[in-house]
């Protein structure tokens, strides 16, 4: 039988498997050993010579499981570093959250460092210089919990500039529900918005999706929203995805830990 043994050890699987049998009293025994009468005790206790793991049993976190998912999503979307990732989480996740605790979860996701592909992607090109107040806006989809009766989604705003970040969790992706984020978004955001920039949902125009020949009337209940309120509404390429985020966004000060 392969044991391996704790490196602090002070008695063999052969001594324990001694000591749960011997008939001497734990004082006598704990002499001849020369080991203390706690580790005597211990070993009587127990029916098996081998170590008992290490490993934590609950792991230390704050974050509830639905939470982690919404910060795993968040992680993939924008590939913010962990400082900034760190300081979204607290603000709008979980106040509660450490530095530690989220590395943590970023490890056991697979997620820690950014994918070399998004590093290396060809023809991938930073964006140019802009002025604060270019916004990029996406929405992605989260898994439904097991206390859950219905998906959520998880809007995520990154300014193009100052990578200044919005985020909110909604129950569905309608207009409606686009329209509430984008009146919660320009109320909580520091800067002036000019243009935001959304992919070809349902939620935020009316143009076909893969149809690059009909342009978006203007007349969409976001549209009209970004109308009033002074806002420049643009849309990616049809099947582009790359136009749309992130990943040059996020990249371009990214860095891994």
């Amino acid at each position: 039988m392969n044991i391996q043994l704790h490196k602090n050890a002070t008695t063999t699987p052969h001594r324990r498997a001694c000591i749960q049998s011997s008939p001497l009293p734990i004082s006598a025994l704990a002499v001849e050993l020369g080991v203390s009468k706690d580790t005597i005790r211990r070993w009587k206790r127990r029916n098996t010579v081998e170590d008992y793991s290490h490993t934590a049993l609950h792991l230390q976190t704050t974050l509830t499981p639905a939470q982690e998912v919404v910060v795993t999503a968040l992680r993939t979307t924008l590939w913010l570093p962990l400082d900034d990732l760190l300081v979204v989480t607290k603000e709008f996740i979980n106040e509660k959250s450490t530095r530690s605790a989220l590395h943590r979860l970023l490890k056991r996701k697979g997620i820690s460092r950014v994918p070399r592909q998004l590093e290396t992607r060809a023809g991938y090109k930073p964006f140019k210089s802009y002025e604060p107040g270019f916004l990029h806006v996406d929405v992605k989809y989260l898994p439904k919990m097991a206390d859950e009766k219905r998906h959520r989604y998880l809007f995520v705003t990154i300014d193009r500039a100052t990578r200044w970040v919005f985020v909110q969790v909604r129950q569905n992706k309608t207009a409606l529900f686009a329209k509430a984020f984008l009146a919660a978004l320009r109320k909580a955001c520091p800067i002036k918005i000019t243009r935001l920039l959304t992919d070809n949902g349902k939620e935020s125009t009316d143009r076909l999706f893969g149809s690059r020949e009909k342009p978006a009337s203007g007349t969409h209940e976001f549209d009209q929203l970004c109308h009033a309120l002074g806002i420049e509404h643009r849309l990616t390429k049809p099947r582009s995805p790359q136009t749309n985020a992130w990943s040059s966004a996020s990249m371009a000060g990214s860095q891994t830990f």
